[in-house]
């Protein structure tokens, strides 16, 4: 059925998860278009002028209705009690140690995605707004010893597979909506309000980054790609991104 719905790609740990949750609703969502279909052509014939040439406001007897509605409501529950909840419940309070896993920094802006990497100290440099720039979209003040190290990079989000990845969301100027289709990603971006969001990568491969939030006349090129790699290309990649650092 996913083919069916043009989902891309299952590419992280929690994808099948998310993907099954959607083939449940979906099937709700089929039920209730037949069933009302069908309700809508038998009133049809019913209700016809021939058999019932004067109006009434009486309608259709019985109790059949307040079950059919009941019925409804207990699927709707249960998929939001017994699959929903603890879906997203899983992806909130049950976030993995930062020591584990991949942590970077994300900013978004119009129309731009800029990425903050740590480095080899595991700790991310100072940034202040009045290095703001140009050449500097994050403010990272690299005279802090901290930010000597750090590794930053526009619209490309490398990270490597198999490990527990946690992006911390923000954004510089309004709303965005972060998205990674493949890895079944989507959170909001909003000014002030720093946002995490963590996943881990199954499989290898490069897909495109999406602002899935409206964000101005730019919305439509406000797209970057991440490229998930092998853990042994992930360090080649970080060790080059280090030397350059080291270029004057």
């Amino acid at each position: 059925m996913l083919e069916w719905l043009g989902m891309p790609v299952a590419a992280s740990a929690h994808a099948g998860q998310v993907d099954f949750i959607m083939v449940l609703v979906h099937w709700l969502m089929l039920v209730l278009f037949v069933g009302w279909s069908a309700f809508f052509f038998y009133v049809l014939v019913r209700f016809r002028r021939r058999a019932n040439p004067v109006a009434t406001h009486a309608g259709l007897q019985g109790s059949w209705s307040t079950w059919v509605e009941g019925g409804v409501l207990v699927a709707e529950v249960a998929l939001l009690a017994f699959f929903s909840i603890p879906a997203w419940s899983a992806r909130v309070d049950a976030f993995p140690a930062e020591t584990q896993s991949t942590v970077v920094r994300v900013v978004a802006e119009q129309y731009a995605w800029n990425v903050h990497y740590p480095g080899a100290d595991g700790r991310f440099g100072r940034t202040t707004l009045q290095l703001l720039g140009p050449d500097n979209p994050l403010g990272l003040d690299r005279a802090d010893p901290t930010a000597k190290d750090d590794i930053t990079t526009i619209n490309q989000l490398y990270l490597p597979v198999d490990k527990p990845v946690i992006v911390h969301l923000s954004s510089k100027d309004m709303i965005h909506s972060f998205a990674l289709p493949q890895m079944r990603v989507k959170q909001d971006v909003i000014p002030g309000i720093p946002q995490p969001v963590w996943f881990t990568p199954r499989q290898t491969g490069q897909w495109e980054i999406a602002c899935s939030q409206l964000c101005g006349l730019g919305h439509y090129r406000m797209r970057g790609f991440y490229t998930i790699q092998t853990q042994a290309e992930y360090d080649a990649w970080l060790a080059e991104e280090t030397a350059l650092l080291a270029t004057p």
